[in-house]
């Protein structure tokens, strides 16, 4: 494991530290390189397990994950750190198939570019993911009451039946702005911008993953849910209560 840094900060202030968890070392060479050029701090790690612990143990702005890696995979080191932390994984793949895309933001990833990428686009995603992560994204600040389900934005804190579930500070900011229009129909565009993202900052498959999470941790049935709903072809509707 290897790191490098650089003083030049960003232009929204701070340094942007990233995490390249990657076993190619001439591509994890060459992208750490370009990152180190524009004033990112670069640690890479060379394997799954390494890149779990290496994330586990030190602070990130962001982390650039490999799917298929040794020792531990992408999506088993993405759904691991899910359990303890926030911090923004974009996934890079060599499989352009969708389902492998869909799987890795199910488990947790905020973000995908598939190899070969555009250097200029990775970096791109990385400062707009960093700029969603570093406090740009928080919900509004009186407590909501939607049918069973509380939100409490000064904790973070949501509970259903008095069941406190564990969100992610992105996933409560979601859930809030779902709840704060409870019975429309939102976008997917329109709930990136909700949480101050946008359609050019973010991939928008990306809020599937985040509604599929939300919704094994509310208990929702993803087949035929009855709280967090999907609306064909527009978006996606937290119900005011849980009817059929």
């Amino acid at each position: 494991m290897d790191g490098a840094s650089s003083r030049e900060e960003e232009p929204d202030g701070g340094l942007i530290r990233v995490l390249l968890v990657e076993d190619d070392d001439r591509l994890a060479r060459l992208t750490a390189r370009y990152l180190e050029m524009r004033g990112l701090v670069v640690t890479t790690a060379a394997d799954g397990a390494a890149g779990l612990a290496e994330a586990t143990h030190h602070t990130y702005d962001v982390l650039l994950l490999d799917l298929m890696l040794p020792r531990m995979s992408g999506t088993d080191v993405c759904r691991q750190l899910r359990r303890t932390s926030d911090v923004p994984i974009i996934m890079v793949t060599a499989l352009g198939d969708e389902p492998e895309r869909v799987s890795g933001l199910e488990q947790g990833a905020d973000d995908y570019v598939v190899k070969p990428f555009s250097s200029a686009e990775l970096l791109a995603r990385i400062r707009a993911a960093v700029r969603r992560y570093r406090g740009k994204t928080g919900p509004a600040s009186r407590p909501l009451r939607v049918g069973r389900l509380d939100l409490d934005p000064q904790r973070l804190a949501a509970t259903l039946d008095d069941r406190l579930l564990e969100l992610t500070a992105y996933e409560f900011a979601l859930l809030y702005a779902l709840a704060e229009r409870a019975g429309r129909v939102l976008g997917r565009e329109h709930l990136l911008d909700l949480v101050k993202g946008s359609a050019e900052e973010a991939f928008d498959r990306s809020i599937d993953g985040h509604i599929s999470r939300l919704r094994r941790k509310l208990g929702d049935d993803p087949k035929h849910p009855r709280l967090l709903r999907t609306i064909r072809g527009a978006g996606y509707m937290l119900a005011r209560e849980d009817d059929p």
